[in-house]
């Protein structure tokens, strides 16, 4: 299959969702498959709508000569009426990760939101959701099939190093329960919707000994992260807390092996990729009730589900952690089998190529009005 991949920015530079949309890309190449990235670049949501008018994008497109094109859906504001001026001879196949007009914010705002990804949603062919989560959101707005969902996988650090290794036998899980004060880890970009200010109230709220490290990228919102820095000082809590900002994958992965908990409660996420890694170094996940999380995250056995708005939630949630260590060995063993049992990024990539395939395969693409067909 020729395979045209569309997304904002450069692809092997990102984590979370263009995480997703590399691994994929990968496999179907290992596959023998012939991938062809385009790139849109990032802006502001508003001046994403101008991409639409883009007449040398769709010339691309067109003369790829694809069998089949990936648009990650985080670009819809870019391709909500361009879609349907495409006329391209192949069906077009959402990545959806999570909507945009599922987070939590002003309703009036997230009805512009929705309007537009209405709009994106309805113009392609197919879907590839991350969770059943995100399937059941599409489906709020349009017809979410014909579908697969293949879920984000978390064994990117399996061969980085020894660390890794001593991180995933039983006895070193156990032993390390028991050390030191609890180390808390949040992995993601440092923004609102991750909900780092909740996690550190409801941290200070927790009277134990406890650490936090937040890795992330601290520059896709200064004005948040400065926030964050005021109210950490404002607890008192500056000794407690690290802000490292974004680190190299063998780094973080001997943070993970060295840490406790991976908490990060945000106020949505579609599925979160950094739930599956940390299990994946036996460390039990705090979690938002909000989002896919609860296909991963079984309160209290491999993790604890909380509201993402309230901090009290997150107190009561790690202050039992940090008394009873034996408890907290439990659930990072039962994290780390809900691993083991989860699908690879490799089972992943083929479940969504053989999706394409038979996508290709039919006769005709789906029906659908972006390609100017009857309905």
């Amino acid at each position: 299959m020729r395979v045209g991949l569309l997304v904002y920015g450069d692809l092997d530079e990102r984590s979370g969702g263009f995480l997703y949309d590399r691994k994929v890309a990968d496999h179907l190449e290992s596959a023998g498959e012939t991938v062809r990235v385009f790139s849109l670049p990032e802006r502001g949501y508003v001046r994403s709508l101008g991409h639409n008018a883009s007449r040398s994008l769709r010339g691309r497109l067109r003369r790829a000569d694809l069998d089949v094109l990936l648009q990650d859906e985080l670009c819809h504001p870019s391709l909500a009426w361009f879609n349907r001026r495409l006329d391209l001879d192949a069906p077009v196949v959402a990545v959806v990760h999570h909507l945009r007009s599922a987070e939590r914010r002003a309703d009036w705002r997230n009805e512009v939101y929705r309007r537009i990804e209405r709009r994106y949603l309805e113009s392609v062919d197919a879907f590839v959701h991350n969770s059943r989560t995100t399937r059941e959101a599409v489906a709020e707005l349009a017809d979410p099939d014909p579908s697969v969902v293949a879920y984000p996988a978390g064994d990117r650090f399996a061969a980085i190093s020894d660390e890794v290794g001593e991180a995933l036998d039983p006895d070193r899980i156990r032993e390390r329960a028991h050390q030191g004060p609890l180390g808390v880890v949040f992995v993601g970009n440092v923004t609102r919707r991750k909900g780092v200010h909740t996690l550190v109230e409801g941290l200070e709220r927790t009277r134990a000994d406890w650490r936090l490290t937040v890795v992330g990228d601290l520059g896709v919102d200064r004005e948040y992260v400065a926030e964050v820095w005021r109210q950490i000082g404002e607890l008192g809590v500056g000794d407690r807390i690290t802000l490292t900002g974004r680190l190299p994958d063998e780094a973080l992965s001997e943070l993970l092996a060295d840490s406790h908990l991976l908490a990060m409660p945000s106020s949505y996420e579609g599925f979160g990729i950094a739930y599956v890694e940390a299990m994946g170094f036996g460390l039990p996940v705090l979690a938002s009730t909000a989002g896919g999380a609860r296909e991963l995250v079984s309160h209290r056995e491999n993790g604890v589900l909380v509201d993402p708005a309230d901090p009290s939630e997150i107190t009561d949630a790690v202050a039992p952690l940090c008394r009873n260590r034996d408890r907290l060995a439990e659930m990072g063993l039962a994290a780390r089998e809900t691993f083991l049992a989860h699908p690879t990024w490799a089972e992943t990539g083929e479940r969504v190529r053989k999706f394409l395939a038979g996508l290709v395969s039919e006769a005709e693409p789906p029906a659908r009005e972006a390609h100017g067909c009857p309905q």
